[in-house]
């Protein structure tokens, strides 16, 4: 037999469930390792054996239900927000994400609307802009805004020429 198989036994020797076969003995006189595996787990099931377990103190039990009253109380008042928070915030989440969905795949264009492309189709062609044509016409619309900055030019003008 190896070692390897002793050595899943033995725990099992040693606490008294099995006993020591002839097979097991032969390899305990030749194998010291496993003899002195044996020896170690025995004195530690005798030293188990010996070991009382300690008294709870006299007012653990009071103050352990204590603790579970208050536990539930904390529990009852706390409830009714943790009933209303864990479903709002999973609406909300959905919400914004439908929003999100809604705002970047398929939401309508106002520049495609029919009345949209209607006004466009009949409008004129406007000029290219920088072109004398296209200066003129700015011209032409702007005018009073022109001769307004022309006046507030002279007048700044002239304040500099009278210092």
């Amino acid at each position: 037999m190896s070692c390897e198989t002793i050595r899943e036994q033995l725990p099992d020797v040693a606490n008294g469930t099995a006993t020591l076969t002839p097979e097991l003995a032969t390899h305990m006189a030749a194998c010291s390792g496993c003899a002195e595996t044996l020896i170690e787990l025995r004195q530690t099931m005798a030293l188990l054996d010996e070991w009382q377990t300690p008294e709870p103190s006299p007012f653990f039990d009071v103050r352990l239900q204590a603790r579970l009253r208050e536990e539930q109380q904390e529990k009852q008042r706390a409830g009714w927000f943790q009933w209303m928070r864990r479903p709002a915030l999973g609406v909300a989440a959905a919400g914004l994400i439908a929003v999100g969905v809604g705002m970047f795949s398929g939401g309508k264009d106002l520049n495609d609307s029919p009345a949209r492309q209607a006004t466009v189709a009949s409008a004129p062609a406007l000029p290219e802009r920088g072109t004398a044509v296209a200066d003129l016409e700015f011209l032409d619309n702007h005018e009073e805004l022109l001769q307004d900055l022309d006046a507030l030019d002279g007048s700044a003008g002239d304040d500099v020429q009278n210092q």
